[in-house]
């Protein structure tokens, strides 16, 4: 009776041992399943990460490009504006060039207005001028060598009249004097009428 109890007890025994393995088995079992489970879900998240490393790696790829672009826009803008500087700066030139040339273009109507109403003043006096030496002309030519023609004309009668020899000596000084005289006043009708033409001629190359 001993004997078989003993064996129970060691069947028994054996069979606890036997669910205790299977026990653990399973639990080996579920244990490996959650540790590749974990494995699997660690492989995905590597790859998730590599995938948003080349994300950001290509973003910052892209902000380099993007940088490196901003940077030739900054300095054609630049360029830009100093061709804008330039181009005032030559436009103002120009304006104060301009406005120097006005000032100029007034003063030289200034002063050919001047000159102009000073011409006008010359060729007036000119003109009297002129009218004085075609008066002087008349005076030469008419009031003065009248007389002495007609001085000239008794004195030639009375040289050949019979008058006492002191007369004809006074007479011949008086037809000398006469002849003087009558010369004169056409030398100096010639060179009046010289300075008139010559007046004229200036007034004409003044207009």
């Amino acid at each position: 009776m001993k004997e078989i109890k003993k064996r129970l007890t060691k069947v028994e025994t054996a069979l606890f041992s036997q669910n205790k393995k299977e026990e653990q088995a399973n639990e080996l079992v579920v244990v490996n399943k959650d540790l590749a489970f974990q494995n699997i879900e660690k492989i995905k998240r590597a790859a998730e990460l590599i995938i948003s490393n080349n994300e950001v790696d290509f973003k910052n790829i892209e902000k380099e490009k993007f940088a490196d672009e901003l940077i030739i826009a900054n300095k054609e803008l630049n360029f830009q504006n100093g061709e804008k500087v330039k181009r005032a700066s030559e436009l103002l030139l120009a304006n104060i060039e301009l406005l120097l040339q006005n000032e100029e273009r007034e003063k030289r109507t200034l002063e050919l207005k001047a000159a102009n109403k000073a011409l006008k003043k010359i060729k007036k006096q000119q003109k009297k001028y002129i009218q004085g030496l075609e008066e002087m002309m008349f005076l030469t030519s008419h009031a003065v060598r009248k007389p002495v023609a007609n001085i000239l004309g008794i004195a030639t009668q009375l040289d050949e009249s019979r008058l006492p020899v002191e007369c004809k000596e006074l007479i011949e000084g008086m037809k000398v004097s006469a002849l003087a005289l009558d010369i004169f006043t056409q030398e100096l009708t010639v060179k009046i009428n010289t300075l008139k033409e010559k007046g004229k001629l200036n007034n004409f190359t003044a207009e």
